[in-house]
């Protein structure tokens, strides 16, 4: 077997590498627990190999490995013999196999990294809803029987014995083998596409809404998926009239009438025609082959009849020849070699017109395509046999319009009284005079039956070649419904795609394509369905081309087809030409079904269905981002494009929610935003992915975007200084920090303060912008349960624990890392859903709530995407201050001012960030008031200097303030408030940490300032919606964490309103000049 392990016997004993030992685990049938024989260890040169297993200890183990080994036992003894293991006994590994790489249910699941490393599973298991298992066998096609004969009844259709006679009168010989040129030549192109998509992995059932949503995504896919199902029920359609038309002529022939012998006999019969075909279809695949082998049988039997009566020739008929049958004759082909459009049908024709009524007889390359989940090898059977119909097929157009060009008339009379010398001389046929000629090529429709060998056999063929057409169009768009439903793309037709039976018939969409198909059956006239099915099918094969050019011109590492007979300009070619030729038909028909397929197309992106196909979409997608980066990586930075890229310490988002929404402020529609998290235990791999996954749920359920991560393993400190270091890349990086104020550092641990500053101290060493943000009663909101609920659109099985709201119960309440980080800077990890690298995940039950009914819940954000439900753990009432602290930067704020006190030059950004917060929708009705100091030489002309620097970078500004008196004396309650502030920090002997004397008399000057600013900024920012200040710089070797974290302190407390600090990193970030 390819799959078995060989094992060698060198030197007496069993060479058997210890790599397995470990894979193994040491389990039962580990070879690394082999016994130690009966005589003691092995001694001697042969037996000193480093492979030699091992003696064991203990009886336990001993027991263990006789269990082992017993199989083995006189395996090993046997002399000179191979020995041969399955791999599966000596490693977890698996061989590369075909199973391993299916998506259905008979894939194989290869060992995750975690198994071969021996990881414990710390995961949920969430079952996913289980794929029907098949109820029986299916019947499976090869190419001549799956692709050939459906493209040749497709194609030979109505067109071939009841307009093709037609087509030549009205263009010629020349401009009808034109029609045919262009037709081939759209359909070889569309062929080479089709077979390079096809050949490209499996192709499914749904045919070319399949191959095109597989190829550009749902979008593409569905939309003209439906318009190319809705074309076969009308082609359909068009097929049955031309039975329909035929059996009118055979029974006027014969002096029969049902009703009128015109279009209420064409729609009685037509309906119960597609009931019988539709019934057809019902049976199932096997009748429907056998119904196709007896009409492909009558058609060629038909075309053989037509061109031997053709060669042959009237033969002396004088009333064959009155009706324009008059034999192969030079004359007779050069007087059809050229173009002769008439007036026909209330239709002034010309080559576009004879053109799109046409080419519906040659739109049945695709048969193939619409069968593919029942064909045995799509991949081959889709390109032999398309091409191999196309070649037949349009051999047999050319000879048809060659044999009824050279052999008939276009005018005659019917009479033989008319002929002159027993021909026809058309200045001497009084029909021509009068115009009312009913024979000849294009004045009947029966002038294939009159050139034939024997007559009612073309009838025959006629019967065969449209009903075989109908038939095939009747079978494709059940499928294609089908297809569309199971996939749940539109809503609407998933109750049409139910399976029935062992085969899984659609019978419900049969019941939707006999009223299609039947509606417009009424119409009753074949030349106004025609041009319609024709934009239907230019528009599908325009997006077939498109799609072998998009995935061509893009080379995903997917793209592989084995059908290397194609090029991606040839492709691109053939997609201009299917779009020129619509318009050129009839470009109201194109603008309608453009419209149409327009339209399909919003719906899909307006559902934004849950399918991730690994569509070329993507890669294209992918790769223009990546150029894109590589460009901007090569651009200088200049100040006019500066934008704020904020990376937001939040910890989990959904507890600190205003924080991640301050940090959306300035982002929106402008820059990029991540959202990081550190964990200072390690959770593993999986666990790691599934926060990642829920956060960025939540950030979506949000309409946040931004990117989340998760770091784990580290200190926050450490954790938080690799997330600056490597977060995003090249010029998608951030550059500014944004960080919760830590209310807690008074009172905490000394470590858990030294951290913050430390935290604020790195951000700066590695130049980025700093932003502290600070609300009156804090940013924590962890002791509310959020639950994101997503909209029903195929995304329900992300319900993982945080997804539930519920924490991780197996981590302790409190430890020194949740304690440092119960701040609003970043996370509380006592509420973190982490684990160990030994926990799993719980999913715990609600308690009953004690002396409750029921437990009050609030949705923070409705809409029709997803919404985010928060809950009282406790089962008390969330008051309306709290959601509305928890939505302050997300609800319309109401006339009022933003402060700006603008207290140093950090290049800009004190000043930019208020601004931005301005221009949105929400802050809209907020003024800014800017606030500044001034050198106390000339206040007057400083005023005006700074009213003169606003105005030059354009910053629009209700009230300028110069602030007096920063240097004075703060006052006494100002001055002791502080002092005990800090007076648990006093360095003593016995607390070594702290503030010392020498440090507080260094910093007295500046530490009055912070009060003084703190005095001014309660006295004029009283009534602001929001305050933004200008940051002090955290040096570490000129100021203590306790000291900095006072001035903090007393800048931020006693203001009612949300306050940021802000600092830029001293680069400009605006500037005066355009």
């Amino acid at each position: 077997m390819a799959d078995r392990f060989q094992i060698l016997k060198v030197n007496g004993s069993a060479n058997v590498n210890a790599a397995f030992d470990a894979e193994t685990g040491g389990g039962g049938g580990s070879a690394a627990n082999a016994e130690q024989p009966p005589n003691g260890p092995a001694s001697g040169p042969a037996h000193e190999n480093h492979l030699q297993p091992k003696a064991t200890d203990g009886g336990e183990s001993r027991r263990t490995s006789r269990l082992s080994f017993r199989g083995f036992g006189q395996f090993l003894r046997k002399s000179d013999a191979e020995r041969k293991f399955s791999l599966a006994q000596l490693t977890k590994e698996t061989l590369p196999r075909l199973d391993n790489y299916r998506i259905s249910m008979r894939n194989l699941k290869r060992p995750s990294i975690g198994e071969l490393q021996g990881e414990v599973d710390q995961t949920i298991n969430i079952p996913d809803a289980a794929e029907p298992e098949p109820t029986g066998g299916h019947i499976k096609l090869g190419w001549i029987v799956g692709v050939l004969i459906p493209c040749l009844l497709n194609i030979w259709g109505v067109m071939l014995f009841l307009r093709l006679s037609w087509v030549v009168a009205e263009a010629g010989i020349l401009w009808a083998l034109i029609i045919i040129a262009v037709s081939s030549v759209v359909c070889v192109i569309t062929t080479l596409s089709l077979s390079a998509i096809s050949t490209n992995g499996e192709v499914k059932g749904g045919g070319v809404y399949f191959i095109i949503s597989r190829s550009l995504g749902p979008e593409f896919g569905a939309s003209v998926g439906v318009v190319f199902a809705f074309a076969n029920a009308v082609s359909a359609s068009m097929n049955t009239i031309g039975f329909c038309e035929s059996l009118n002529l055979l029974l006027k022939s014969n002096g029969l009438i049902i009703v009128d012998n015109g279009i209420n006999d064409i729609r009685i019969v037509g309906s119960v025609t597609i009931l019988v075909l539709i019934l057809i279809c019902c049976v199932g695949m096997e009748w429907e082959t056998k119904a196709q082998n007896f009409l492909i049988f009558t058609i060629i039997l038909a075309i053989i009849n037509f061109l031997i009566g053709s060669a042959i020739g009237p033969r002396g008929d004088e009333q064959q020849i009155s009706r324009g049958f008059v034999g192969f004759s030079w004359s007779t082909f050069k007087d059809n070699f050229g173009s002769d459009y008439r007036y026909a049908e209330g239709v002034n024709h010309n080559f576009f017109s004879v053109f799109a009524i046409f080419f519906p007889s040659v739109t049945g390359i695709q048969a193939g395509a619409n069968i593919c989940g029942d064909l045995k090898d799509a991949g081959a059977a889709i390109p032999k046999g398309t091409f191999w119909g196309l070649l037949i097929s349009m051999t047999s157009y050319v000879l048809f319009v060659l044999f009824a060009g050279g052999a008939a008339v276009r005018d005659a009379s019917g009479f033989p009284e008319d002929l002159v010398n027993g021909t026809i001389v058309p200045s001497e046929l009084p029909c021509i005079q009068s115009g009312n000629c009913s024979w000849g090529l294009f004045n009947s429709y029966e002038m294939m039956q009159e050139m034939s060998l024997w007559g009612p056999l073309i009838y025959a063929g006629c019967f065969a070649a449209t009903l075989s057409t109908a038939l095939t169009n009747l079978l494709s768009v059940p499928r294609l419904v089908q297809a569309l439903g199971i996939d749940q793309i539109y809503p609407g037709l998933i109750f049409f795609s139910k399976p029935y039976g062992k085969h899984g018939e659609p019978y419900r969409g049969y019941v939707l394509t006999f009223f299609i198909s039947t509606g417009f059956l009424l119409i009753g006239e074949l030349n106004l369905i025609a041009p319609l099915i024709s934009t239907f099918y230019l528009a599908s094969y325009a997006l077939i081309n498109f799609c072998t050019f998009h995935a061509a011109f893009v080379k995903p590492l997917g793209w592989r087809p084995t059908f290397k007979y194609y090029n991606a300009w040839l492709s691109l070619f053939g997609f201009a030409m299917c779009v020129a030729i619509m318009f050129l038909i009839n470009y109201v028909a194109a603008i309608i079904t453009f419209g149409i397929i327009f339209a399909l197309y919003l719906v899909v992106m307006y559902r934004k269905p849950d399918a991730n196909w690994g569509s070329t979409t993507q890669a294209q997608q992918y790769k223009a981002a990546l150029m894109a980066v590589h460009r901007l990586q090569n651009v200088s930075d200049h100040v006019k494009n500066y934008h704020p890229q904020v990376l937001v310490l939040s910890g989990d988002p959904k507890t600190r929610p205003p924080l991640v929404d301050f940090g959306f402020l300035l982002t929106k529609n402008n820059s990029l935003m991540f959202v990081g998290n550190i964990i200072p235990v390690r959770v593993g791999y999986k666990n790691r992915q599934n926060l990642v996954k829920d956060g960025q749920k939540y950030l979506d359920a949000r309409k946040i975007k931004a990117f989340y991560n998760v770091i784990d393993g580290f200190s926050i400190e450490d954790g938080i200084n690799a997330m600056i270091k490597s977060t995003g890349f090249g010029k998608m990086a951030p550059n500014i920090v944004l960080v919760g104020y830590k209310p807690d550092w008074n009172y905490c641990r000394k470590e858990e303060v030294e951290s913050y500053f430390a935290i604020l101290h790195n951000a700066f060493s590695q130049r980025m912008g700093v932003a502290v943000l600070r609300l009156p009663n804090g940013l924590d909101f962890s002791d509310l349960t959020p639950k994101v609920v997503m909209p029903d659109n195929g995304m329900g099985h992300l319900n993982t624990a945080n997804g539930q709201g519920f924490a991780n119960e197996l981590l302790p309440a409190a430890n020194a890392a949740s304690e440092l980080l119960h701040i609003d800077s970043n996370l509380n990890l006592a509420n973190m859903d982490s684990a160990s690298p030994h926990n799993s995940y719980t999913i715990p039950q609600e308690a009953p709530l004690p002396n409750m009914q029921s437990c009050r819940s609030y949705k923070i954000n409705n809409s029709d995407a997803a919404s985010i439900t928060y809950h009282t753990k406790a089962g008390s009432e969330v008051p309306q201050t709290v959601l509305d602290e928890m939505n302050i930067f997300t609800r319309k704020q109401p006339k009022g001012t933003i402060d700006v006190f603008w207290l140093y030059d950090d290049g800009g950004l004190t000043i930019l960030l208020p601004y931005i917060i301005s221009m949105r929708s929400h802050w809209q009705n907020c003024k800014l008031r800017v606030f500044t100091m001034c050198h106390g030489k000339d206040e007057e002309q400083e005023e005006k200097s700074m009213a003169s620097l606003l105005t030059k970078f354009r910053i629009k500004y209700s009230e300028l303030v110069m602030l007096k008196g920063v240097q004075d004396q703060p006052r006494h309650d100002t001055m002791l408030k502080h002092k005990r502030l800090i007076e648990p920090f006093r360095r003593s002997p016995r607390n070594e940490f702290g503030i010392t004397d020498d440090e507080l008399h260094s910093m007295a000057e500046k530490t009055q300032r912070q009060l003084r600013i703190h005095e001014l900024v309660v006295k004029h920012s009283s009534n602001a919606t929001l305050v933004v200040m200008s940051l002090p710089m955290p040096r570490k070797e000129a100021i203590s964490a306790p000291l900095y974290m006072s001035w903090l302190e007393m800048l931020t407390s006693d203001i009612k309103c949300p306050v940021v600090l802000a600092r830029g990193n001293q680069t400009p970030v605006l500037t005066l000049y355009s």
